[in-house]
């Protein structure tokens, strides 16, 4: 439960970062509903983080959420902002990733 808690953390961070993304190109009561969308993101993503290391060690899983954090945002910015898919960019995005499921597979 734990593991599924901290990816759950881990994709909401990936939702309060577009939510503020979407925030910058957006006026009137659009702005306000992004900023919503960040803070109960934002909220959402810490309470599991904070459950998830009841259980997993403080160290692993703020790492595996920043990754996943981190990658997820990455793989939006190309997929959905337009920002660019480099060669090197790729590259260090999948070593992101393995790194995360390195973790998940040397931690109990």
């Amino acid at each position: 439960m734990a593991w599924f808690l901290l990816i759950l953390a881990g994709l909401f961070e990936i939702g309060f970062t577009t939510c503020l993304t979407k925030a910058k190109e957006a006026t009137g009561i659009y702005y306000f509903i992004w900023i919503a969308g960040f803070f109960i993101s934002m909220s959402t993503s810490m309470f599991c983080l904070y459950r998830a290391t009841l259980t997993l060690p403080m160290g692993t899983a703020y790492a595996v959420w920043t990754g996943i954090g981190a990658a997820g945002t990455a793989i939006l910015g190309i997929l959905f902002f337009k920002e660019p898919a480099e060669l090197w960019r790729i590259v260090f995005i999948t070593t992101l990733i393995g790194s995360i499921v390195g973790l998940k597979a040397v931690t109990h």
